[in-house]
């Protein structure tokens, strides 16, 4: 059987929140076979500082014994699994996209919050650079997710939010891809923004419209599904999808949601990217966020 994924990419500044980046990232090699990579960056735009009291041979350091925290848990994980591990000087966000790009890596898989101060990366604003640039599909670990070891994470139950567009295609193709591969069972969830319409004398006809059009979305989805052999659960909601998302994904015991990162923008529709960067930040899951210029899986 050929690998879905070949390659994850885990970036790590040491922090909590690194490691339960790390922690996901790990489990989904594991169970797609695929290699993985540890990269921790030196940040070297520090602010001004005293130079006669920095020293950056702790950063380096630390660093080392960031990726290697993240090599050791892989092993006792998945003794199977294949690990590199490399140590960078640079500005974090380009260089993991760099050597996302050089290396071909399949997928990043990050956690949203790190450290801050004089000598650390602030993760979080790395993490939504590597989101905002990225042409690889990015599993972004938001602090709600919260820390699991590897082999209590949990890939049963997907959702993947749609509203029709190329952006949220390449997702689904993703989505199906990935459930099919780990029998994970999917729903998918059509919102309408009917707050930006609310007070028109057109809004029944509008939302009638609306309607119509997510079913259309979600039959797509389903259709998609069955083609790979998965069941999928289709639903409409009503209200902001950044509420919506995060909301179903609870009430629906939802592992996983994936999402596109460009999509519609218009009345009663949304636009997929910023959508997307706030529904990571309000999750309780991880987001498996893929870019419209993703490869096919």
């Amino acid at each position: 059987m050929s690998r879905l994924i070949d390659s994850i990419l885990i970036p790590t500044d040491g922090s909590d929140g690194a490691l339960a980046g790390a922690t996901r990232g790990v489990a989904l090699a594991s169970r797609t076979e695929a290699d993985v990579h540890v990269l921790s960056v030196v940040e070297s735009r520090l602010p001004a500082v005293d130079l006669e009291e920095f020293e950056s041979a702790p950063l380096t350091e630390e660093a080392e014994e960031a990726v290697e925290e993240i090599a050791r848990l892989a092993g006792e994980y998945d003794e199977d699994l294949e690990v590199t591990t490399r140590v960078r000087e640079g500005t974090p966000f380009q260089l993991i996209r760099e050597y996302a790009n050089r290396r071909d890596i399949d997928v990043i898989a990050m956690g949203t919050k790190g450290r801050t101060g004089l000598d650390r990366v602030l993760l979080g604003s790395v993490a939504e650079n590597v989101l905002r640039t990225a042409r690889t599909p990015v599993l972004a670990v938001p602090p709600k997710a919260g820390e699991l070891d590897a082999a209590d994470v949990a890939f049963d139950r997907f959702l993947l939010p749609t509203d029709g567009s190329d952006g949220a295609a390449i997702a689904t193709e993703w989505g199906i891809a990935l459930a099919s591969r780990l029998e994970s069972s999917v729903h998918t969830l059509y919102s309408i923004d009917t707050d930006s319409f609310a007070d028109l004398e057109e809004f029944d006809d509008l939302l009638e419209v609306l309607e119509e059009r997510g079913e259309e979305a979600i039959d797509a989805v389903r259709e998609y599904g069955a083609d790979a052999g998965v069941s999928v659960s289709g639903a409409i909601a009503k209200g902001s999808p950044v509420s919506e998302i995060p909301g179903y994904a609870t009430e629906n015991a939802v592992d996983l949601i994936v999402m596109g990162t460009h999509g519609r923008t218009g009345i009663g529709q949304w636009f997929l990217g910023s959508v997307t960067e706030n529904v990571v930040r309000q999750a309780e899951v991880p987001v498996f966020c893929v870019p419209v210029s993703a490869d096919s899986p």
